[in-house]
């Protein structure tokens, strides 16, 4: 893997969650409902195939440097392999910026603009916070009545509050982090990487 890759986590049943931290053992549906958390909240958006075989899931906020890096080679990996699914959980932990340009993301997946606006925040210049946020919902002509009304919509602000949660639970240690099969991966993947750790999913499968 990637030199970047430095943190690697389990997450088959013998060591979910692992953390620095000792944990209290988990329950076989315990650790099921986390691991339908992380690969199958219907809440979270989607992006690749959304009927893909394999799914590959991303913990990412829109300030942070190595997820903006990530983001292209994210998306030719996507390009490449067209049977994966890829679940990206909000995890704005960069300050309030970072927050907002998450509600703002989920709320255009409200609009079908999830993947469109995703890459347009990871790609744009200068930080994520709220006039570029709403300046890049406007240049890409969503319906900003309705992107403001589900902005404020307190399922937003619990959705990312969860996926805080959830990404604390299996002991993530910041973004990006990359999930396929059993494994995790903290830090940027250049493609070649990512489709090691998805084809290593495909092989347990």
């Amino acid at each position: 893997m990637s030199r970047f890759a430095a943190m690697m986590l389990s997450l088959v049943l013998a060591a979910l969650p692992l953390t620095a931290a000792a944990q209290p053992e988990m329950s076989a549906a315990e650790v099921a409902a986390v691991k339908r958390a992380v690969f199958d909240d219907p809440a979270a958006p989607v992006m690749g195939n959304p009927a893909g075989t394999v799914t590959l899931v991303e913990f990412s906020d829109y300030n942070c440097g190595f997820c903006r890096k990530a983001m292209p080679e994210v998306a030719a990996f996507l390009t490449a392999n067209p049977d994966v699914k890829l679940v990206v959980h909000e995890v704005p932990i960069f300050g309030e910026g970072s927050h907002y340009a998450a509600l703002a993301a989920l709320a255009a997946a409200r609009q079908d603009r999830y993947p469109e606006f995703h890459r347009a925040l990871m790609g744009m210049a200068g930080k994520a916070e709220k006039p570029s946020v709403l300046r890049e919902a406007r240049r890409l002509g969503l319906d900003m009545a309705r992107f403001e009304r589900d902005i404020a919509d307190p399922k937003l602000a619990a959705q990312i509050e969860a996926n805080l949660e959830l990404a604390d639970q299996i002991g993530l240690q910041g973004t990006p982090s990359f999930i396929a099969g059993d494994r995790a991966v903290f830090g940027y993947l250049p493609q070649a990487d990512l489709k090691e750790l998805v084809d290593e999913a495909r092989g347990a499968k």
